[in-house]
């Protein structure tokens, strides 16, 4: 029965316009209650959604433009990037941002030491990070930071070797990783650990 249902999905041909007017449509739907609850994730959002329609090969049909001009509005003065303008800097919508402006072909429009200069600090002595100055650790944190430094040609600035060490002391007794040490492994923190 698995091997009918995996040849019944292989068959399946996606809808490349549907996909792609989802995407399109979801920030037309203003008006919505849940469009202005979820405004703290906008920056990840429109990751998700720019990336979708790459995968389509349909990016060309959002503004990409826009795009670019809202993520700048979105760095904070400290360097990192809020969810959304106005919001505070974290590192899970600093990646984001860094992958947006890549995705828009706007890189060149970042001032990448300012961004630098706040991903660095976040590091703690044990290797992880923080992914913000409220200090929260998380093995999430780890994979952007590391990954924001490295679309940044900055990774050579921080003590990846400490990073490794800590995100091995994630490793749970079942070979799968937590989000700190001692905590129970998890898929998503599995992709970020040795992603």
């Amino acid at each position: 029965i698995i091997f009918s249902r995996f040849f019944f999905f292989s068959n399946m041909s996606i809808v490349v316009d549907k996909h792609t007017q989802f995407v399109l449509n979801l920030d037309k739907q203003r008006d919505t209650f849940e469009y202005w609850v979820t405004e703290h994730l906008r920056m990840s959002g429109m990751y998700w959604g720019l990336g979708s329609l790459w995968l389509l090969k349909t990016q060309s049909q959002m503004d990409l433009e826009a795009v670019a001009e809202l993520v700048l509005k979105c760095q904070n003065q400290d360097g990192g990037f809020g969810g959304f303008v106005g919001h505070d800097s974290h590192l899970l919508y600093t990646l984001s941002a860094v992958q947006l402006l890549m995705l828009s072909g706007a890189l060149d429009r970042l001032d990448k030491e300012k961004t630098i200069s706040f991903i660095l600090p976040l590091q703690k002595e044990d290797g992880s990070f923080s992914g913000d100055s409220w200090g929260e650790v998380d093995t999430r944190f780890s994979y952007c930071a590391l990954s924001a430094l490295s679309l940044l040609g900055a990774l050579h600035r921080t003590d990846v070797e400490k990073a490794v060490q800590f995100v091995m002391r994630c490793q749970a007794w079942d070979s799968g990783f937590g989000v700190v040490p001692g905590a129970e492994s998890h898929c998503g923190q599995i992709f970020c650990c040795v992603g």
